[in-house]
């Protein structure tokens, strides 16, 4: 089994990659002072750019919603993946070997065979995007023209075509110096008596892909009348391509899927196009298979609880097959931490028909006019039933009072027992008798959930290779655009000068900890700050100080160092820009900060030594006396030297 990543090898990966070159395949990034950049928030909607990143500390920080982090958090926020696969993925990027502390690692001929699949299916991909290109291709192209698609949305998600023939791609393939054993794993090639040909032949393809933007797999679509094969064909199971663990578009939709907290479900290809080219931009659909367990992971993943509503649509044919699916996904939506719906076109036409004949709002329209999943399933079991008599309403009322007597929500239920009294024609509290038995005798799924479903807000389990430190992202949304650190750690309010001062030297000791000598780290170790966020902060520096060693590296260990709730802040603190133009300008302020900060330390303590001296009689401890102001004098010495200073 994989153990744990080294921390070594974290800090490398900190270290070497690039946050600004990061950051810049997701945000503009425009210059906002010396080694300081901003542009518009990846993370919430708005018009003025208020996300900081500075290259050489390693951190970025939004003053709109108060995101922060380092560039692993970053990577990890927009591609959605856990702690240890994003150290992987950068890894592999600036070519860091990572080292794994308990077990082996991943098995080095493994992650080779795995990577060899993925050049096979990235090849793959670009082959037959070519290939619609062809003049044998006209009947693809007619084919998605005829569905409402020009040349830029095929481009757009990798639509491709796989030409006629038994080896055109195996050929291909062979060329790129693949062998024998490496591409019968790929899934890409059937296998016969006179050895492998293409499994995809004649067909419009859809490149299906992972949370990260691999190719895994692909789905082709029959095109030709003499085709005997099935009109959806997909890859086989693979090493790299399991269909219940993979949703089509989801490359695509991930990041309006975060932000939304919305996920519909739509079952083919050219429906998720559709939706997404009407504005549904968080559509995808499951790759032959019903939507399942692997499914859920995934949608979890993308819709974690921040305490802001989420919801789950999918959309079905309105036959009983499109029935069947919904009471299926109903079964199984107690795993969701959001509010499950279904959404039906008009007439039964799925949302690519909808889009085709009806237009873009019309698919809209679909999902804005969803029912409760819950609702559905109710009305379903009712039909079932001759409500007309009286036996029929008693065997309704029992089929559908376990559905309401499962609704969490105390209120929701509640106003679910109503509804059913309605829709039955009973008295209110005979229903609600009805789903209060039923609710005490349980379902076997009420009883899975009690011990199996973590509750909103329940933390999740640690990702492997990463430490507690790792595990969290600080920041919240404030005033005045900044981070409130927690009720125990209120925000310095910096009208008062001293507090601005220290604020001051933090920002410097953040950003530029290699201007400080020596002698100025002791000073600075020495200093007792007011606000007790400032101390907080300070005590995290004082620890952090004796281990970090790369200025990329010192935000996030100070970061590490300090309460949960104050880590958002210290990013804060490390991207507000400072008052300089110029190095030379840069490196006068930092300078005049820090000695305005020991000249209020000095301060302090001749007060402290003139209290002292006013409270002892001379002709007593006449020793005393002088010690005290000798100290007296020395400290008004330091302090002329630092205003000379300056």
């Amino acid at each position: 089994m994989a153990g744990l990543i080294r921390r070594e090898d974290i800090d490398a990966v900190r270290e070497r990659a690039d946050l600004r070159e990061v950051v810049e395949q997701y945000v503009t990034l425009k210059t906002a002072g010396i080694g300081s950049f901003k542009g518009l928030c990846p993370f919430h909607e708005e018009r003025s750019p208020s996300f900081n990143v500075r290259p050489r500390v390693g951190t970025y920080h939004c003053f709109g919603c108060g995101e922060s982090g380092d560039v692993i958090a970053f990577l990890m926020a927009m591609e959605h993946t856990s702690f240890a696969e994003t150290v992987e993925k950068l890894a592999a990027r600036y070519s860091i070997e990572l080292r794994y502390e308990e077990g082996s690692g991943p098995d080095k001929a493994e992650t080779g065979r795995r990577q060899r699949l993925l050049d096979a299916h990235k090849i793959a991909d670009e082959f037959f995007q070519r290939c619609l290109s062809i003049p044998e291709a006209q009947i693809a192209r007619d084919f998605l023209t005829g569905r409402g698609f020009t040349r830029e949305h095929a481009e757009s998600y990798g639509v491709g075509y796989a030409p006629q023939g038994w080896d055109h791609l195996l050929g291909h393939l062979r060329n790129k110096g693949f062998r024998e054993d490496e591409l019968k794993l790929t899934g890409l090639f059937s296998e016969g008596r006179r050895g492998i040909y293409d499994r995809f032949r004649g067909r419009l393809l859809w490149p299906i892909r992972d949370m990260t933007g691999n190719t895994v797999g692909f789905g082709g679509r029959r095109l030709y009348e003499d085709d005997q094969g099935p009109k959806y064909l997909n890859s086989p199971e693979t090493p790299i391509y399991k269909k219940s663990q993979v949703l089509y578009g989801i490359e695509h939709a991930k990041r309006n899927i975060a932000k939304k907290r919305q996920l519909v479900v739509v079952e083919g290809y050219t429906d998720v196009m559709a939706c997404h080219l009407a504005g549904v931009d968080t559509a995808v659909a499951t790759c032959g298979t019903a939507f399942g367990e692997g499914h859920i992971k995934i949608a979890r993943r993308l819709l974690s609880d921040d305490g802001s509503p989420a919801e789950v649509v999918f959309t079905f044919d309105g036959d009983e097959a499109g029935q069947q699916a919904a009471v299926k996904a109903f079964n199984e939506a107690h795993q969701f931490n959001a509010q499950t719906f279904i959404a039906v076109g008009p007439e039964g036409m799925d949302p690519c028909d909808v889009r085709q004949h009806r237009g873009d709002e019309a698919v809209r329209g679909i999902v804005e006019a969803r029912t409760p999943l819950v609702e559905f399933v109710i009305r379903r079991r009712l039909r079932e039933w001759d409500l007309g008599s009286i036996e029929g309403r008693l065997g309704a009322l029992r089929a559908a009072a376990p559905v309401v007597a499962e609704i969490r929500d105390s209120s929701l239920r509640e106003a679910y027992t109503r509804e059913l009294a309605g829709w039955l024609g009973s008295d209110i509290p005979e229903v609600s008798a009805a789903v209060a038995a039923a609710g005490k005798s349980g379902s076997s799924r009420s009883r899975q959930q009690s011990t199996t479903t973590p509750r909103a807000g329940a933390p999740a389990q640690a990702p492997p290779g990463a430490g507690p430190a790792d595990q969290s992202r600080a920041g919240h949304a404030g005033e005045a655009g900044g981070v409130v650190p927690s009720v125990q750690y209120q925000r310095p309010d910096t009208r008062d000068p001293a507090v601005m001062m220290e604020r001051q030297a933090l920002e410097v000791v953040l950003q530029h900890p290699t201007r400080l000598s020596a002698e100025q780290w002791e000073e600075i170790f020495a200093v007792r700050f007011t606000a007790p966020a400032h101390q907080a902060v300070h005590d995290g520096i004082r620890i952090a100080a004796a281990e970090a060693s790369d200025p990329k590296l010192w935000v996030e260990s100070v970061r590490q160092e300090v309460p949960e709730p104050l880590r958002g802040f210290v990013s804060e603190l490390a991207v507000t820009a400072l008052p300089a133009r110029t190095e030379e300008h840069l490196d006068r302020y930092c300078q005049e900060i820090l000695n305005r900060l020991v000249e209020l330390k000095i301060q302090h303590e001749k007060a402290n030594l003139l209290g002292q001296l006013q409270r002892m009689e001379p002709a007593e401890s006449p020793e005393e006396f002088r010690r005290l102001q000798s100290e007296l004098k020395d400290l008004e010495r330091r302090r002329r030297a630092l205003r000379s200073a300056d």
